[in-house]
């Protein structure tokens, strides 16, 4: 893959994250490097103030560094901003983090070396992966703790993944005989203004809000099959009155998924129900509302990884460096904490669905989808859990955009707290895959309990997927289990892969 700085998207994200690409810079980012480093030179030359290039930084930008100290300068930045705390990010998150910080330096803007973003993808490529605290950023004038974290391994100090423990990135790069960077004028402060760690880990999250928004149209269909439900909220005559995108989409899925008739859909066409409850009948609008966020979410982010997010910024054409707060991560908090809403949402009408599974006066099946009732609790405390993760995300839900708090010595007197924001979304991402899997082994359950009715080719689809690696629940036994196991399944594609294999490709 080839970086220019202007057309990362969302797989590019996750393959490199995955490791399933390297990475080099392309042609035209390396000319526009050259020509905005030569300009930071000349204008070095004259003798004039230029803001984190012979300047202090923030609160000391009135600060003149003497020429014979400009590297050192740069140096003291990156030591002392590495302030981080907490757990690290995964090394597929700071792969990510990698990948989008040399992006946003290949635009150009910056007055760089090309020798900083190759090193970057030295690192990379080399799976050489810095050790980066999740806490410790307020998101304005850039990710600077984390950031600050990665540039430290690339100057030769901290500490690295090796097997999955952290080890002196020294040692390592003296295995592998890599020289660390060093930096020249203005180059640590470029490593880290930007918003790259909370757009890396929104955009990671996005991907996996993506496949549950393909997942719970699926296991909804499944429940919806399991409690005999009908068809007709998803005509699409319906979402043609409304134009909402995603509710349209959503009702497309669920009747791809359902296709036109079942044994278990002929066996109560008569029943008389009027309409089914709105967990069932409301998934275009719910469902299709959570799609429209990601679909937004996602432009957001992909605007922001193929930005300039450093201060000052060099416009080597216009003759100009301009100092600026376009490192400020406002346009990505705010995206996320939206997605924060939609996908805790989202997790909720899961959860209801579940409630209507074990409810007999609901579903008419065996209370708690147990077959034998009161020695076995069944599906009992499944949805209990399933209810104490919505709840759990209810509160991650509150948006850490609304808050700010002054820091610098009121220099930098409002920020976005955009990193808490893409962090937030990590934990409900992770919530809302557990009470999918919840889902999925109640609805399997309950088609168990509907034989020797089958259900349509979709639904059965992910049933026999299921079915594979969890088996009915005759009796109680440690559920946890089944829910890890179902879990593994959704991070993995494999329940994804085995529906749409059947009735083709789904909207999101």
């Amino acid at each position: 893959m080839r970086l220019e700085g202007k057309d990362l998207d969302l797989q590019q994200v996750w393959n490199v994250a995955m490791r399933e690409e390297k990475v080099e810079l392309g042609d035209l980012a390396k000319e526009k490097l050259k020509e905005s480093r030569d300009y930071i030179e000349s204008r070095l030359k004259s003798g004039e103030a230029i803001y984190g290039v012979n300047t202090g930084f923030g609160a000391f930008s009135s600060v003149r560094i003497s020429d014979e100290e400009i590297e050192e300068l740069q140096f003291n930045l990156i030591r002392s901003h590495c302030a981080g705390v907490g757990d690290p990010f995964t090394k597929e998150e700071s792969r990510a983090i990698m990948l989008l910080r040399a992006n946003a330096l290949a635009t150009g803007h910056s007055g760089i070396r090309l020798c900083v973003i190759e090193k970057i993808l030295e690192f990379l490529n080399n799976d050489i992966i810095p050790v980066i605290p999740q806490q410790g950023s307020v998101g304005a004038s850039g990710d600077l703790a984390p950031l600050s974290h990665l540039a430290l391994a690339l100057i030769g100090e901290g500490e690295v993944w090796q097997d999955d423990k952290a080890v002196e990135v020294a040692d390592v790069l003296k295995d592998k005989n890599i020289e660390p960077l060093v930096l020249k004028a203005k180059e640590g402060l470029s490593l880290i203004n930007g918003c790259q760690v909370m757009t890396a880990v929104g955009l990671l999250n996005v991907y996996k809000s993506r496949d549950l928004a393909w997942l719970v149209d699926i296991v909804g269909a499944a429940t919806l099959e399991s409690l005999m439900g009908s068809r007709s909220a998803f005509d699409p005559l319906i979402p043609a009155t409304r134009r909402h995108p995603g509710e349209a989409k959503t009702a497309r899925n669920l009747l791809k998924i359902l296709g036109d008739s079942s044994e278990i859909s002929e066996s109560h066409r008569d029943c008389g129900r009027v309409q089914d409850a709105y967990s069932l009948r409301c998934m275009p609008a719910v469902h299709g509302a959570a799609k429209d966020a990601i679909g937004r979410t996602l432009e957001t982010l992909e605007i922001e990884a193929n930005s300039s997010t450093d201060n000052p910024l060099v416009f080597p054409k216009e003759g100009k460096i301009l100092s600026c707060g376009n490192f400020h991560g406002e346009p990505v908090a705010f995206a996320l904490d939206y997605l924060c809403i939609a996908m805790a949402a989202m997790t909720s009408i899961s959860e209801c669905r579940i409630e209507k599974l074990i409810n007999p006066a609901m579903s008419g099946l065996p209370a708690f989808l147990a077959p034998k009732g009161g020695l076995n609790s069944g599906m009992m405390i499944v949805q209990v859990a399933a209810a104490a993760l919505v709840s759990e995300n209810k509160i991650l839900s509150h948006p850490a955009s609304v808050d700010s708090i002054p820091t610098s010595a009121d220099k930098e007197d409002h920020v976005s707290m955009g990193t808490i924001a893409a962090r937030k979304l990590g934990n409900i991402v992770k919530n809302a895959q557990a009470v999918c899997a919840m889902e999925i082994l109640c609805a399997c359950q309950a088609l168990d309990l509907v034989k020797p009715l089958k259900p349509t080719a979709g639904v059965k689809a992910l049933y026999d997927a299921v079915r594979e690696k969890v088996p009915f629940a005759e009796t109680d036994r440690i559920f946890a289990k089944d829910v890890e196991v179902i879990k593994e399944m959704i991070k993995d594609g494999t329940l994804i892969k085995a529906v749409t294999s059947k009735i083709g490709e789904l909207e999101c």
